[in-house]
C-alpha cells in the first residue's frame, strides 16, 4: 500500500497503531510547513529544525490528541509547531529583533521535505489560497493576526505593540480567525 496516497487522517490512525512509515509519510506531505512555521517564529534555522522534529514526535506520541472536529491535519500540525516554537521563544527569553511582520514575507522558502512535483503544486496553491484570503481581512486585522501566528506574542504584547486596548486585539484577532474559517471553509 503506498502510504502517500492516504488522507492525514488515515495516516494519524496508522501511526496511533505505530506504523513508523505513516509518520514518515506525514513528515514527507508537511515536513517544508512545519519547518518553515517555526523558521519565522524563531528565525534562526538549527532551532526551527529541532521544533520541527519535537513536532512530528508529538505527532508520532501524541496523535491521539488530534480531534477532526477542530479542524484538519495541517492546521493541527503547524498549530504544534507554532506553540512550541513559542515555548521556544519564551524558556530562550529572545524575541527577533524586529516585529515589523507581513503576510508577504511569510512564504514558504523551506520546501526541503517536498518530494514530488505534485506536492510541491498542493502546497503552493494552498499557500495562494491563504493568502487570498487573508488579503481580503482589514488591515488591523491582518497584523493582529501575523503578530500572534508569526511573531508568537501574546495578545497582551500585541496591545502594546499596537497601542490598542486588550479587548480591541482580542476582537480583532478572533473576527479574523472566523473570516479565515469562513473563506477556507472547504479546504
Amino acid at each position: 500500500m503506498d502510504l502517500a496516497t492516504l488522507d492525514d487522517q488515515t495516516l494519524l490512525q496508522k501511526i496511533e497503531t505505530g506504523e513508523e512509515e505513516a509518520l514518515a509519510a506525514l513528515y514527507d506531505r508537511y515536513g517544508g510547513l512545519v519547518f518553515s512555521v517555526a523558521l519565522r517564529i524563531v528565525q534562526d534555522g538549527q532551532s526551527a529544525e529541532e521544533i520541527t522534529l519535537d513536532t512530528f514526535k508529538r505527532a508520532w506520541s501524541a496523535s491521539h490528541t488530534y480531534l477532526p472536529e477542530r479542524g484538519n491535519v495541517r492546521n493541527w500540525l503547524a498549530g504544534v509547531a507554532r506553540n512550541r516554537a513559542i515555548d521556544y521563544l519564551r524558556q530562550e527569553r529572545a524575541r527577533p529583533e524586529t516585529v515589523n511582520l507581513s503576510w508577504a514575507e511569510s512564504e514558504d522558502k523551506s520546501n526541503t521535505a517536498v518530494r514530488t512535483p505534485e506536492s510541491a503544486v498542493r502546497l503552493r496553491l494552498e499557500q495562494e489560497r491563504v493568502r487570498q484570503a487573508l488579503a481580503q481581512l482589514p488591515q488591523e486585522q491582518q497584523e493582529a493576526l501575523a503578530l500572534a501566528y508569526f511573531g508568537g506574542f501574546s495578545q497582551s504584547e500585541i496591545a502594546g505593540h499596537l497601542q490598542q486596548p486588550l479587548g480591541t486585539v482580542k476582537t480583532r484577532i478572533r473576527l479574523a480567525m472566523q473570516k479565515m474559517k469562513y473563506l477556507l471553509h472547504d479546504a
